[in-house]
């Protein structure tokens, strides 16, 4: 499994939300979210972007390149 999966997967444990609330609230399609998830597909940037903003994170957070979750 990729870093981003690994981190998508651990966002959405995290806040204790499911995959079907995430697709609803972002507008992604609940498969195509659970391909991310599973590391099958790598989303869009626009995607990337949506999805660091639904879990306030920062974008190198959710892809693996830091450790640190605030933005800037």
């Amino acid at each position: 499994m990729n870093k981003f999966a690994e981190r998508l997967k651990e966002l959405r444990k995290f806040n204790k939300v499911t995959q079907k609330q995430i697709a609803t609230e972002t507008a992604i399609a609940e498969r195509v979210y659970q391909s991310y998830e599973y590391g099958k597909v790598i989303p869009t940037a626009t995607t990337l972007v949506t999805l660091a903003d639904y879990f306030d994170v920062s974008l190198d957070y959710l892809v693996g390149r830091s450790d640190i979750k605030e933005r800037r």
